[in-house]
C-alpha cells in the first residue's frame, strides 16, 4: 500500500509508554494463540471428517455424490449468509479490512467479527473451499489486539499498535511461523520500522506461539528431509523460475479479480446462493479428488514429499490455480496464503521436472525448486518478498535456500512490477 499508517509519534513515546505497550501485546498474542490453535485444530478435525465422510459416500453411489454436492454447497451457503447477515466486513480474507483499519482506526465493535470470523471459518474451510487459515487468525487477531488496547484504555494510536500485534500474533500461529507473521506487519501492513511497533508485533507473536506450540507442538508444518546447499548452476534456474512465476502471479491476482467481479454480477441472487453454486462446484472436485479441496495443506505436503508424476501434477496446478480464486468469491471467511502456498510449491516441483528432463546435471532435488516456487509465488502475489522468504524457511525448516529464493523472489517481484500488476491486497482494498 502507498499510503501506510504512521501509528506512534517518537516524541511522545517515552520508555514507559513502550514498556506497557509491549507488555500488552503479550496479553494480544496469548489470547490470539489460544483462539487461533483453537481454530488449527477445528479445523484439522474437520479435513479429517470430511475425508472420510466423501469417501464414505462413494459407496453410495449417484446419492452419494448427490448428497456430497449438496452437503458442501450448503455448508458454503451456510458461510457466506453468516457473513451477510452478522458481520459483512468478516468477508473474505480480512487482511484489506485490517489494512483499512490502520489506516482510519477502529470504530466499531470487533467482537462480532471475531466470532463471525471463527465459526464461519470453521465451516468454509472445513467445508473443502480453497481458502486459507490465515485470514481468519489474522483478522481475528487484530481484532483480539483492540479489544484489549480499548480495555486498558489506550488511545487510538496505540489500539492501532496492539491491531498491528494481533494481526502478525494471528499470521504467526496460523503457520506456526513467528518471524513471518512480524515481518509481514512491518513489510506488508505498516510498511515501516518504528521501535515500538516492532517490539510490540515480536511480543505478540512470540507469546502467540508458546501458546499454540503447547497445542499444536513444535515441528514446522511441512515435513521436509534436510536440504543441502545449491551450487552456482542453480542460481540461473531459480532466476528463470522467478520470471515465471512473475507472469504466473499476475495470472493468479487476475483470475481473484476476474471471479470477483463476474460473481458480482449477479446481483438478482443473495450472495449465499451465489456461495452455494460456487460449493457445489468445489463438491464435484471433491468427489473425484477429496485431497484437493480445503486449505491445501495436505497437498503441498504430497508435493514436498516428492512423489507425484508429473501429469498427475500438471492436472493438480491447473485445477488449484483456479479453484482458489473461485473460492474466494463466495466471500465466506478465508483467506489466499495457503492455496498460493500450494501453487507455488507445485510451479515449483514441475519446473524442475521440467529442467531435469532437459538439463538432468541440475543438482537439486525437487523439493528444493517447490520450496522456492512457495517463496517466489507468494511475493509476486502479495508483493511482500521478505515475508515469503521467511514464510517458506518457518514452514519447512529448510535455512539452506535463502539465497535461491532471494534471486527468484526479486525475479517475481521484478516480473510482476514491470508488468504494472499492483499487489492482490491493494487491489482487493479497491474492490471493498
Amino acid at each position: 500500500m502507498s499510503d501506510k499508517p504512521k501509528l506512534l509519534n517518537d516524541k511522545t513515546q517515552g520508555p514507559r509508554s513502550l514498556f506497557a505497550l509491549v507488555s500488552l501485546s503479550i496479553a494480544v498474542g496469548v489470547f490470539t494463540g489460544l483462539i487461533a490453535a483453537s481454530f488449527r485444530l477445528l479445523l484439522h478435525g474437520a479435513d479429517v471428517w470430511r475425508t472420510y465422510f466423501i469417501v464414505r459416500a462413494h459407496s453410495w453411489g449417484v446419492p452419494g455424490f448427490i448428497l456430497v454436492v449438496l452437503s458442501i454447497a450448503l455448508i458454503a451457503s451456510l458461510a457466506a449468509w453468516i457473513v451477510s447477515r452478522f458481520a459483512p466486513d468478516a468477508s473474505g480474507s480480512g487482511i484489506p479490512y485490517v489494512e483499512h483499519q490502520l489506516r482510519v482506526g477502529w470504530f466499531g465493535n470487533p467482537l462480532p467479527i471475531i466470532i463471525v470470523k471463527f465459526f464461519g471459518g470453521l465451516l468454509a474451510i472445513g467445508g473443502g473451499l480453497a481458502l486459507g487459515r490465515e485470514g481468519p487468525t489474522v483478522q481475528m487477531g487484530s481484532g483480539i489486539g483492540q479489544l484489549i488496547g480499548r480495555v486498558f484504555q489506550r488511545n487510538q494510536n496505540e489500539c492501532r499498535v496492539f491491531l498491528a500485534a494481533g494481526a502478525g500474533a494471528g499470521l504467526a500461529t496460523a503457520f506456526n511461523a513467528p518471524i513471518a507473521g512480524a515481518i509481514f506487519v512491518l513489510e506488508e501492513l505498516v510498511g515501516s520500522f518504528h521501535i515500538g511497533i516492532t517490539g510490540a508485533t515480536l511480543g505478540a507473536s512470540a507469546a502467540a506461539i508458546c501458546v499454540s506450540r503447547f497445542f499444536l507442538g513444535q515441528s514446522p508444518d511441512f515435513r521436509v528431509p534436510a536440504l543441502g546447499f545449491l551450487g552456482f548452476g542453480v542460481y540461473s534456474a531459480s532466476f528463470a523460475l522467478g520470471v515465471l512465476i512473475g507472469f504466473l502471479g499476475v495470472a493468479y491476482n487476475r483470475s481473484i479479480l476476474a471471479v470477483l467481479n463476474f460473481s458480482s454480477r449477479f446481483t438478482m441472487f443473495h450472495g449465499s446462493v451465489r456461495a452455494a453454486a460456487i460449493g457445489a462446484l468445489v463438491g464435484i472436485v471433491g468427489w473425484f479428488a477429496p485431497q484437493m479441496i480445503g486449505a491445501g495443506d495436505v497437498a503441498t505436503q504430497s508435493v514436498l514429499d516428492g512423489k507425484i508424476l508429473f501429469g498427475a501434477l500438471a492436472y493438480d496446478f491447473f485445477l488449484r490455480f483456479f479453484l482458489g480464486p473461485f473460492s474466494y468469491a463466495t466471500r465466506a471467511p478465508g483467506g489466499l496464503f495457503a492455496p498460493m502456498l500450494t501453487v507455488g510449491a507445485q510451479v515449483g516441483t514441475l519446473y524442475f521436472m521440467f529442467c531435469a528432463h532437459f538439463f538432468p546435471y541440475l543438482n537439486a532435488t525437487p523439493q528444493h525448486f517447490a520450496i522456492v516456487g512457495t517463496a517466489a509465488f507468494f511475493a509476486a502475489v502479495v508483493r511482500a518478498p521478505i515475508t515469503g522468504i521467511i514464510l517458506a524457511v518457518e514452514l519447512t525448516g529448510s535455512f539452506s535456500l535463502f539465497l535461491p529464493m532471494l534471486i527468484a523472489t526479486f525475479a517475481a517481484v521484478a516480473t510482476a512490477s514491470l508488468l504494472k500488476d499492483p499487489p492482490i491486497y491493494e487491489s482487493l482494498s479497491e474492490t471493498r
